[in-house]
């Protein structure tokens, strides 16, 4: 993830024009989740973090070999059914401009964008989106 993300973004880096917010703390990590090919080879992750009031999604990532192959739906699944577990009406996460990709993902799968919020008023090219859970029936 880190490599691809240092690709989109050499431009910015190299001339220090990307900042960085903080580095994800172990302790803020609430669950992780990896998919897994059938082999066994990881193929995919989520985390969520506790972000003040809120469940962040972080280091969402596919392999590229294996997008678009049904890895993220499981992933995303998961992340809804897990912060409903724990209390949470929504979800929020960050992203890039740069990655409309994700971007395009997260709205077809119902994120909607929100106003960024820190520490992402920090990073160059932010973009914040928000999921919004339907209550367990």
């Amino acid at each position: 993830m880190g490599a691809e993300m240092n690709e989109r973004y050499a431009d910015l880096i190299a001339t220090g024009g990307e900042r960085q917010a903080e580095a994800l703390a172990v302790t803020e990590v609430l669950a992780t989740a990896v998919a897994h090919a059938e082999d066994g080879t990881p193929v995919g992750h989520a985390a969520l973090r506790l972000l003040r009031d809120d469940l962040e999604l972080k280091r969402m990532y596919v392999v590229p070999e294996y997008r678009g192959r049904g890895v993220t739906g499981p992933l995303l699944a998961w992340v809804e059914e897990t912060a409903r577990e724990h209390g949470f009406g929504r979800v929020v996460l960050h992203t890039g401009e740069r990655q409309p990709d994700a971007i395009r993902l997260y709205e077809r799968e119902g994120w909607t964008r929100v106003p960024v919020f820190p520490p992402y008023d920090l990073v160059d090219l932010s973009v914040c989106m928000e999921k919004r859970l339907a209550k367990k029936s």
